[in-house]
This record gives structure tokens, sequence and C-alpha cells, in this order.
């Protein structure tokens, strides 16, 4: 039965709801969140779906489809929603097959087969097949969020697919399930199975029979009118069931996007992992000399074969998106990444090199070879963030899918590209970038299309037609990678004649003659300018907020719709983003999710109560406000500001939740309570009493309360350090709330690093706070006063351009980002952003001839989110280095504590589960004698709470500990030599 059902009693679809809940084993969605955050994917079009089902088994979809039928209402499978082609939304019930069906029923090493359920990520299924040396031929650059489900609908491809090909060849057999209930296995067969079952009477006979028969009366139209090119995505698989390709129905399947049957379990083979890659990156004088190269290159048989051009870099570049990879590109203004596959090193290299010298020689480019594993993968980054650097470039109008993965073949690339550039020329949307996969002649390009106003529309639309004639005349397909949605599909008759669009029609009649398979796309599709997200009445509110939002034109709903869907946030592995989703793989906790619901907040059509949604509230309430977004996602999406916005207007002129008040009012109470540390904690940590604290002040009684400090560093002599002899000038030490209230030894030991480096060390004597716990729990205008009261103390040090050190990562964060968004204009606000210094960065940018003394020892340092999201941990590596500290940094996301979000009352199983994600794991791995470095309060607070660990400590602390062992050493050898 269903464990979950929302917001169903109003809605006009309530019995359907009813029924899904008393039936489906799963969770059943029909409220207006939900129903958000699946109004869209990756596309430029929006249908919002009637509700939402996750099934926990693949029998339990199969359920929901059954009670589907019995009130008429489409579906529609969904995997990672990535899809760019807008195949992923629709009006009907989705399926979301990505929570709960990601299990591999079976892997054969020897065969090289798996047998998995749709809603398992690409990602995750290749670390199952790891331990047997196998992975999955084809990897979409989308492979931390897609799944196989959705690759198999869409027939995705990537960048291997030039060694493996496409899911098509991937795929051995399927289990499907059609609208009317049918289910079974299929896959090839050879004539007389396929007379066997077409001889039935059954709903196989007939669906076998009437396939037969459709490719009997096209076969001649589907040899001649389907490209034979690598890159073909376009339209059904009718070629899959030609005599001379073995009547293979699942591979006729693939790429049918959910319109013809639902896959519920996919039988796949699988490819070995190569030995050994080698990468060459060849320079050429423009993408075009690149793509007229690919010829010669293919001639040595290359695993991959992608192509970049100086517009991508430069936007890449601009946005600090794979910057340090991008640095070493060979001379030239377009690139081809050329990755050879050897049965050792030793031979990929080889391969590699005999690739440049030949190219140097018969095509002058320029080249560099690299086999640095680290180095590869920072490459291969920067190519698969070409969807978000394009998406919003900083020198011109935000850009588009929409003629984005065309394929030609790839002997005519060059020409085509010259043709393609013309017609973009023509239609005056020449800035567009131009990369992709050169090797199988399949080109990608967000384009600068206007899909606001009338005309804008038109001139789109009257491109597109214009843009398939070209490609047609190629010999080639309108997608070759993403798929037909509803970008392409009114154009099919252009690509492919009358007569396959009508067998197309004659297929779809056959499997889903009442047309409930998420209707509109591939046959008798809506028009391409249909259900856009923006279009003509896209009108969203335009509320006064606290924070500028500088980079998005000062416009809330410009920062609502930057998300372009590409479901990075989704990960299980790697990076910051989105602690939240990790441990509850809920679309509305992923950053996506929420922004998709914050869009229609701003529409005003499906959430209705603006500011005051309790549905955008709920799916805010999980964001951890870490950062990691405004790193980690290709479009810089910041929903901790977004978060903080929200909570501003929603709670305006209301009673807050009690946790804002106790957490949020922090620096307040700290102050009060330095009066008499002793007491407090007393009281604070008395069984009885520190019940009743926590839960008059919204915390989770499994938390330990923060323990104050016997005396505050900024009440200790050491903060008015003596002027000295200082040769490198004065900078401000912050005494931030965390450090000066909780863990003021940092402080003190900071002092003597600086002090040891040559700085005076000046520290504010009158008690201020960069306002970041106001900040997070969205009391901005506290926040406001705050921080310009901070402004008006640090005046004379920001005049002077005095560095201003920062010991807790997320104060600095608060300085460096959110200071100057919330007081937008403030010269002063500005000033500070910029004097703004880790301890790290002040001693490596203004001390860099500072050698900290050597005291070996090994290391795993736990960035703070916004330490990773907006400061970055290497000068604090490199100056550990220098010390002879050897620093494993951890890639193990979010600590989970994240402020006050892990102390307030419903978080804390979420607070755990982050942590338990990679980061408790890790520690407890490690080894004991391994120094476990957080410079965060937040971390050292969840580190020790959750694990054994005796200590972890501060970056200053091991610099200042390095200080001391040298000091004494000194001094016993200096004792040593006057006893001898």
């Amino acid at each position: 039965m269903s464990q979950q059902r929302r917001g169903a009693s109003s809605f006009p679809f309530a019995s359907l709801a009813e029924d899904l809940s008393t039936t489906v084993h799963g969770e059943v969605r029909f409220d207006p969140g939900s129903r958000s955050a699946y109004s869209t994917d990756s596309s430029n079009y929006r249908q919002v779906p009637i509700g939402v089902v996750v099934p926990r088994t693949p029998e339990a979809a199969a359920e929901a489809v059954a009670v589907c039928r019995r009130h008429d209402v489409p579906v529609l499978s969904r995997g990672g929603g990535t899809s760019l082609a807008g195949q992923c939304c629709n009006v009907g019930t989705v399926i979301d097959w990505s929570k709960y069906c990601t299990r591999v029923d079976s892997v054969d090493a020897d065969a090289a087969t798996a047998i998995v359920e749709p809603g398992i990520k690409l990602d995750a299924l290749s670390r199952h097949l790891a331990r047997y040396g196998l992975m999955v031929g084809p990897k979409p650059s989308t492979h931390v969020s897609c799944t196989i489900g959705g690759m198999i609908g869409n027939n995705s491809c990537g960048s291997t697919a030039q060694a493996y090909g496409k899911m098509v060849d991937a795929v051995r057999r399927l289990e499907i399930l059609t609208y009317d209930g049918t289910r079974m296995w299929v896959g090839c067969s050879d004539d007389a199975e396929v007379e066997r079952i077409a001889a039935g009477s059954d709903r196989a006979a007939q669906i076998y029979d009437g396939l037969r028969s459709i490719v009997d009366r096209h076969r001649d139209d589907i040899r001649s009118r389907y490209p034979h090119i690598p890159r073909r995505v376009s339209g059904y698989n009718l070629d899959s069931l030609l005599p001379e390709n073995g009547f293979h129905l699942a591979k006729a399947l693939v790429g049918s996007e959910s319109t013809l049957v639902t896959v519920l379990r996919a039988e796949i083979d699988l490819v070995k992992v190569p030995a050994a890659t080698s990468l060459t990156v060849l320079g050429f004088d423009d993408v075009i000399a690149a793509a007229d190269a690919v010829p010669a290159v293919l001639s040595h048989h290359p695993a991959a074969l992608e192509a970049i051009d100086h517009r991508l870099v430069s936007l890449e570049h601009s946005q600090r998106l794979a910057e340090r990879a991008l640095r070493d590109l060979p001379e030239g203004s377009g690139w081809l990444m050329v990755q050879m596959n050897g049965d050792d090193q030793r031979d990929a290299d080889r391969k590699a090199k005999i690739l440049a010298q030949e190219l140097q020689s018969c095509a002058s480019a320029h080249s560099f070879i690299v086999d640095d594993a680290q180095h590869m993968k920072q490459l291969w980054a920067a190519r698969e963030a070409g969807l978000g650097a394009t998406a919003f470039p900083p020198d011109g109008p935000e850009t588009h899918e929409g003629w984005e993965d065309a394929a030609v073949p790839p002997e005519r690339l060059g020409d085509y590209l010259r043709d393609f550039r013309a017609l973009l020329d023509r239609y005056d949307y020449g800035s567009s970038s131009l990369y992709g996969h050169f090797g199988q002649g399949c080109v990608h390009t967000r384009i600068p299309f206007d899909l606001r106003t009338a005309a804008g529309i038109d001139t789109y639309h009257r491109f597109t037609v214009d843009a398939a004639r070209l490609v047609t005349r190629y010999g080639g397909s309108l997608s070759g990678e993403h798929g037909d949605g509803q970008s392409r599909a009114e154009l099919l008759p252009i690509m492919f004649g009358d007569n396959v669009v009508h067998a197309f029609e004659e297929t779809k009649a056959l499997f889903d003659p009442g047309d409930k398979m998420n209707p509109g796309k591939i046959v008798r599709p809506h028009r391409n300018i249909d259900n856009l997200r923006l279009g003509t009445d896209y009108l969203p509110l335009e509320p006064k907020t606290a924070f500028a939002y500088p980079d998005v034109a000062h416009r809330f709903s410009n920062a609502a719709n930057r998300c372009v869907g590409v479901g990075k946030c989704r990960s299980e592995k790697s990076g910051v983003m989105c602690p939240s989703y990790r441990a509850t793989r809920e679309e509305e906790h992923s950053t996506r999710g929420r922004s998709r619901l914050l869009f229609e907040m701003l529409q005003g059509d499906v959430i209705t109560d603006g500011w005051r949604s309790t549905a955008v509230r709920d799916a805010l309430d999980l964001c951890l406000a870490c950062k990691g977004c405004l790193s980690d996602c290709p479009v810089n999406v910041d929903m901790a500001t977004y978060k903080a916005e929200f909570l501003h207007h929603h709670y305006r002129h209301r009673l807050r939740p009690m946790a804002h008040y106790s957490m949020g009012w922090l620096p307040l109470l700290a102050r009060l309570a330095s009066t008499m540390p002793g007491p407090v904690n007393a009281v604070a940590h008395a069984r009885g009493t520190s019940t009743m604290l926590k839960r008059l002040g919204g915390i989770d009684e499994r938390r330990a309360l923060p323990e104050f400090a016997s005396a505050r560093f900024t009440d200790s002599p050491q903060a008015c350090p003596a002027r000295s002899a200082a040769t490198r000038g004065t900078v401000v030490l912050w005494p931030d709330t965390f450090t000066n209230n909780f863990d003021p030894d940092i402080a003190h030991d900071a002092v003597e690093v600086l002090e040891a480096a040559g700085f005076d060390v000046e520290v504010p004597q009158r008690a201020a706070c960069c306002g970041l716990t106001w900040i997070s729990t969205g009391q901005l205008g506290v926040a406001k006063r705050v921080l310009r009261r901070t402004l008006r103390m640090l005046r004379p040090a920001l005049r002077a351009g005095t560095p201003i050190v920062v010991l807790e990562p997320s104060c600095a964060a608060v300085f460096k980002s959110d200071a100057p968004n919330l007081l937008y204009g403030d010269q002063d606000a500005h000033r500070l952003a910029a004097q703004t210094y880790t301890i790290g960065e002040v001693l490596q940018r203004k001390a860099a001839d500072w050698q900290p003394p050597r005291h070996p020892a090994s290391a795993m340092a736990q960035p703070h989110c916004h330490q990773h999201a907006v400061l970055h941990y290497a000068h604090e590596k490199q100056l550990l280095e220098k010390a002879g500290i050897s620093v494993e940094v951890l890639d193990a996301g979010c600590c989970g504590l994240a402020g006050n979000f892990g102390f307030e009352k419903g978080h804390y199983d979420v607070s755990v589960a982050c942590a338990e994600d990679q980061l408790l794991p890790a520690i407890r791995q490690a080894d004991p004698e391994t120094v476990l470095i957080a410079d965060g309060f937040s971390c050292r607070t969840q580190i020790r709470e959750l694990t054994t660990h005796s200590q972890p400590r501060h970056t200053v602390q091991l610099l200042a500990a390095a200080l001391r062992a040298s000091e004494q050493a000194r001094a016993a050898g200096a004792t040593g030599g006057a006893t001898r």
C-alpha cells in the first residue's frame, strides 16, 4: 500500500489518487509541490502532471499503470529527468523510477551481461560493476544522474559511444508493459519465433504480427530514409525489425521515449573497462578546421573523439568552470580531444603519439598528450560542463535547447558546420558555441532563442524548420543524442518523409491505441512552440527582495528560472551538492526540485499562495543552506540564498519556529552567556533543564548543546597583542561568534601563527558579528543591521586596505558572498568581500616566502561546505604541505550539521544520514594516527558528536603546533649544548 499521499482531497483527480494509494506499494503524490517539481525536465517545455507515483518495485509500477488505465489517465515513465527535448514532462501521471527501483537483479560476468531495474543511475551501476572489471558502454555527460531506464527511453549515447555505440547497441532484452496490461520479455527473434508468436491469439501475437506487417509494407522506405550514420536517434527504431537485423523488438523500443511501453527491467550487454587510456588534445585554427580533420583521426580508431571551440573555452574560463583543466590547451581556437585505449599504458601512449605526429604533419595541428588519470578526468569534466557554461553567458543573452544535437556523416561534418554557421548568422544567432561528439558527426550547441515574444518564438520555429532541411540535405539526423520529444517531433516528416512517419503512427496505434503513453511526443506531436516554459504568457511575480541578485539582473524570477535541469544535484557521490537529496532521494529535496517549486511559486497557477506557500517551505525545510550548489551546480544556482530570501518573506510579521530564535539569535545569547559561562553550561547540560531548554528552543533532544568556553578570546590579553617589529604590516583577526565563544584556543593559535609570519595582529574590541545565523534563518532585516554595524567597526581597516582574517569558513563566506549581495552598492561591503582572507589564503598570498616549521604528519581534511563553495581549501593545503604535513582533502560531501540545520527539531535523522553517507565511513577507515582537520565549527561539532575521534582540529592549530614543536626542539638543543 502507498506510504505517502499528499494533497489529494480537494484535487479534481482525488479518486485516482485514492485508488493509487490503496493499490500501489510506493508513494503517491498529488500535492502542488510534487506536481511542480515534475513540471519540466531539462528542456524548454512545461507540463504540470496530474500526480506522481514513486513505486517501490517494478510490480508496483505495473499496478500504477493498471490504475491509470481504469481512470483513463496518461502515464509517463521518468528516470533522471534530464531530457533536453521535453519528453520527460506531460500532463498525466508521472512514474518516477529513480528512488526505489534501483536494484541489480543479476550480473553474468562471463557473458558480460546484467539484468537491472530501470531506476538505477549509470554511475551507481558502474560502481557495482567495477568489481567485475565491466561497465556500461554508453556514458552520457549526465552519468551522475541519468538512469538506465531513461537511457533506454532516450537511446542515450555520450562520448564513449565512439567505441561502444548507443544504448540501442547495449540492450539485449526488455521486460515491457503495455498500457492495456500486456507484460512480456522481448528481445531478438528469428523468423521461426516471430511466426510462432504471431500465430497465437493473445495480445503478444497481435503486436508481433502488427509489427511484421508494418515493416513489410514500409521496408523500402525504412531502408532508404533512415540515415546510415553513427548518431541517428530520431524516430522509432523500426530498422531494428528488418529481416537483416533479426527482428529485435527490444532494440526497436529503445528511444521510444515512454510513448509505446513501460520498461520494467532490462538485460544489457556490458563491456570491459579499458586497461589503459591516453588522451591527445589537438589544436586547430578554429572548430571547423577541427571538424575537417575528423576523418584523419577516425582512421586511428579512437575510443572517443570530442570537440570544443574557443567560445566554450572562454565561457568556462570566465565562469571558472574546469579552469585548471583548460589552462594547458595547445595553441588554437578549436580542439579535438581524442582518447586512445590500449592493452597497457605503453600501448595507449604509443597510439596517442602516432596520432599526434600524423595530425601535426597532415593537418598542422598542435598537440599534447595526457596519460595522468586526474588530468584526463579534469579535461573530460571540462567537455561535460558545456551545457552549463553556455546556458547563461555573461556577455550575451541566455541560450536554450531546441537545436542542440543534430548529427551528420562525420566525413561531411566540416562542410555542414560551415553551412550551419551561415544559417545561425542569417538568423542572428551567431554567438552560439559549437562542440560535441565530432567523431560521430554530432554537434552540440545552445542558441540564444527569444522564447518570450511572439516574434522571437516565430523566428525560433522558422529556424528549426530550416535547420531540419539543412541536416536532411547532408544525410543527417535531427537528433543525434537527445531524442525528439517535443523539440523535434513535428519536424520528423522533413527527415523521414510521410511514409515512414505514417509507419511511426501505425506503431504507436499498435502498442497504444488510446494514446495514453506520453501523448504528444514523437507521434501526433505538439508543435515545438507549444507548452513553452516561458512563452508569451510568461509573467512571473517580481517581488521586492532583500538580496540584490546582481548576477541575474536583480530579478528573483531569473534566479528561480536559472536551473537548466541537468540533474547534477542528484549525484550520489563527489562534491557537496545536494546533501538532503542524497539522504532522502526525493526530487523536491534536490536543488533542481526546489528551483522548480520557486518557479511555480512565481507563476502562481499551481502554487497559488506565493511567499506563504507551505509547499515551498516544506521543500526548503531540508535544504542545509550548505551552498554546495553555488559551486557544484553547472549554472551556479544558489539555493542557500533563495532559501534565506523565502524564509524572510514567509515569516514576515509572523511567529517563527522557535529554532529561529534560539539558533538565529545565537550571537546575542552567546554574549549573555559569556558573563557566567560556568553556570550556563551547568544548566544547559543538566539532564532535566537541558531537555526543557531544547524543547523551548526547537532543538532536537538527541543533540548536545554546545559548551561555552570558560573565557572568550576577546576577553583575553592576547586579543590585544602588543605592536611588534612586523615586516608585513597589519591584519585584522575577526573574532567570529563560534571561535570567540566556543573554540577560543583556535584564535590564540592564529595570533601566534600570524605574528610568527611577520604580521601585526589587531582584534576588534567591540562585540560584532557577520550575521550568519540571522541570514540562515531568513531574518534578513536583522542581518542587514548587524552587517552595517560591522562595516562601521571595520571602516578604518577597510579604507586602509587591511586584510581581514576570518577563521570560521561560514563567516568568511558571508563576508565574501552574502554581504555584498545583501548590502549591494555599499562600497564598504564590497571592500570587505575583497579584503576577507582565510588563514591559509593570507599566509600564502601575503607571506608567500614564510616557511612554517616542518612538523611531519598525515592529515585528512574535511572542508566546510561554504569553504568548498566560496573559499576553497587549496591555500590551506599548500601551507600545511610546506610544514611537511601530508593532507588528503576529503571529497565526502556535507557533514550534515550545517550550522543551525542539524540542531533543529525534525532534522536530526537527515543530518546524521548526510554524515553517514561518506564522511563518517572515511573517518572510521582512517589510520588512528591521522590528524583530522575541520576548519568549520559545524564540522568539528558533528564529528565529535557522532564519532570517537579524539579531536578534529583547525588548520591554524596544526601550524601553531608546528611552531611550538620547533621552539621546544630549539630549546632542547640549546639546553643540550650547555650541558655538554
